[in-house]
């Protein structure tokens, strides 16, 4: 299971996986352990009780927290749902800007990691109710790898939860298309690097 999180690391690992995709899926839990924070300290929410599906990639705009999809169900207005929504796109920046440039949100990404091995770990012991979102190949979008909830088990992805792009609000419905140019060129800066990568190898060899 490859903690990758970006179009570079999925095109190199798939390239070396045996076609076994269902083993390779990138690591966005940290988008998703800053969207809980944010919405439990919005709405007075114990943390442990919130769970926002994020999806899209892990850069900028294209984080797309799905609040609408967030357990417990919770009513936001608009303009809670755009506040939320850009503070989470830029979070990274509120936190080397409140450490007024000392350092980045490595607590965080350590909690997320932890969350994430322990996830696996569940999943890999037979836990049947083990879902997280990760960045990973996928049909759910028209793109080729898209950041998604999916249900974990032993034999590493065993599902994409379309349902969660389903019945998405106007302003969710533009965010989405809004993120895919710049997912898009990401995905094909990746592709067109791991593909001179590999004609160098063969000339090596």
């Amino acid at each position: 299971m490859e903690g990758i999180n970006d179009p570079f690391g999925m095109e190199c690992n798939i390239k070396h996986a045996d076609n076994n995709i269902l083993y390779i899926f990138g690591v966005t839990t940290s988008d998703v352990v800053i969207a809980n924070t944010f919405v439990a300290q919005k709405k007075n929410l114990k943390l442990i009780d919130v769970d926002v599906p994020v999806v899209g990639e892990q850069s900028g705009i294209t984080i797309l927290p799905l609040l609408s999809m967030m357990k417990p169900a919770i009513t936001f207005t608009g303009e809670e749902v755009e506040h939320l929504t850009v503070r989470i796109h830029n979070a990274g920046t509120e936190v080397v800007e409140a450490k007024a440039g000392t350092g980045s949100a490595t607590l965080s990404i350590a909690h997320a990691a932890a969350r994430f091995v322990e996830l696996s770990l569940r999943a890999l012991g037979g836990d049947g109710d083990v879902y997280e979102c990760s960045f990973m190949q996928s049909d759910l979008t028209n793109l080729p790898f898209f950041a998604s909830r999916i249900k974990l088990g032993r034999n590493g992805v065993e599902a994409s939860i379309p349902s969660d792009l389903v019945g998405l609000s106007e302003y969710k419905l533009m965010a989405l298309e809004a993120l895919k140019p710049q997912l898009k060129a990401s995905i094909e800066k990746g592709t067109e690097f791991v593909r001179k990568q590999l004609v160098t190898f063969d000339n090596i060899k």
